[in-house]
């Protein structure tokens, strides 16, 4: 590929969040949308249509990864099955952006991680919440020591999902979703969660179905965490919350406290104040990285343009991924011991 040249980029799996890659791709300097591959081959052109004439679609994936002209897939089918077109385009030396969660097993997301590794591709998995300003700037806060001693850290996920979000569909099954409010809404502020405040050394949780009853999975769930250095915090997630609130994360110090909600941070505050602190909680709100709280649809692809261009960059330049797989693999550990713990009625330590 010639420096110049826009990366070819190609997307595996044309479901809902298909559509939040492509607007990205179609957004971000230096990506071009090439290539789309589906299980409905009428879809599939749509699709393509949808993004170009000259996009190619297929529903055959070994057509699709000899395409010359791709440099990266997104990896976008449900979350159980991500695992085999991951290991098949990074064979075929595609670098790969790949959904949330990773895989929903340790087993396979441990096997997906080194299948990628022994490539020497790139992975981008999406965690598109780190990207926003307001979650960097509370990164550098906590990093820079101004909380202090942590007291309580926790995250809060109380959004709405409709019957028809899981009607005919892979969401709320073990063997697609892998779980429900946990893996699937609330991963990304359990990743921020333990961005800012690390793995808690133990958890205990409880899960159930409160109004989607007719699902495998859980749709609220409530835990409780111990963090190493003695720090305790709390998760709260479900899908059955009408109409859906901001995600929000709260982080408590003996020297500061800040509030985090979706991308916006709503308190910031510090025993001994510093030059910027008032800018900081007086900053218009950046409503281009809101979430999907009352309906998947509604939330922004600005996430997934700056992980796009991020991984661009990566190819191009050899900037460092914002994050890779083995950081991303946190929180799915994290949730999965979760999980543990719902089933066995006990604690779990990580």
């Amino acid at each position: 590929m010639a420096s110049h040249a826009p990366l070819g980029f190609g997307i595996i799996g044309l479901g809902l969040i298909a559509d939040f890659h492509a607007r990205a791709i179609a957004d971000a300097a230096g990506a071009k949308l090439v290539a789309v591959c589906g299980r409905d081959p009428n879809k599939a052109r749509t699709f393509a249509a949808n993004y170009g004439q000259d996009v190619f679609s297929t529903n055959d994936l070994t057509t699709f990864l000899a395409r010359p002209d791709l440099d990266a897939v997104c990896i976008a089918t449900p979350s159980g099955a991500h695992l085999e077109p991951t290991l098949a385009a990074a064979r075929a030396g595609k670098h790969i952006v790949i959904e949330k969660p990773i895989e929903i097993t340790l087993a396979r997301m441990d096997q997906l991680l080194d299948g990628v590794a022994a490539t020497g591709v790139k992975l981008m998995p999406i965690f598109q919440a780190r990207f926003g300003e307001g979650a960097r700037t509370v990164k550098a806060a906590v990093t820079a020591g101004r909380l202090g001693r942590l007291t309580l850290a926790s995250a809060y996920v109380k959004w709405q999902r409709t019957p028809a979000y899981y009607a005919d569909s892979w969401h709320g099954t073990f063997a697609l979703d892998g779980g429900g409010a946990l893996i699937n809404q609330a991963i990304h502020a359990i990743d921020l969660l333990q961005w800012f405040a690390g793995l808690p050394s133990e958890v205990f949780s409880w899960n159930t179905r409160r109004v989607h009853t007719g699902i495998e999975v859980e749709d609220t769930a409530v835990a409780t965490l111990r963090y190493p250095d003695g720090a305790l915090g709390t998760i709260e997630a479900t899908t059955a919350a009408y109409p859906g609130w901001a995600r929000r994360i709260e982080l408590c110090g003996e020297n500061g406290s800040i509030v985090l909600e979706d991308d916006r941070i709503i308190r910031w505050d510090f025993r001994t104040t510093q030059a910027g602190d008032e800018a900081i909680l007086t900053a218009k709100a950046d409503d281009s990285m809101r979430s999907g709280a009352g309906s998947p649809g509604a939330m922004s692809h600005q996430g997934h343009l700056r992980q796009i261009e991020n991984l661009v960059a990566a190819v191009r330049n050899g900037d460092s991924l914002m994050v890779d797989g083995p950081e991303a693999r946190k929180a799915v550990a994290l949730i999965l011991a979760l999980y543990r713990s719902a089933q066995s009625g006990h604690p779990v330590r990580l």
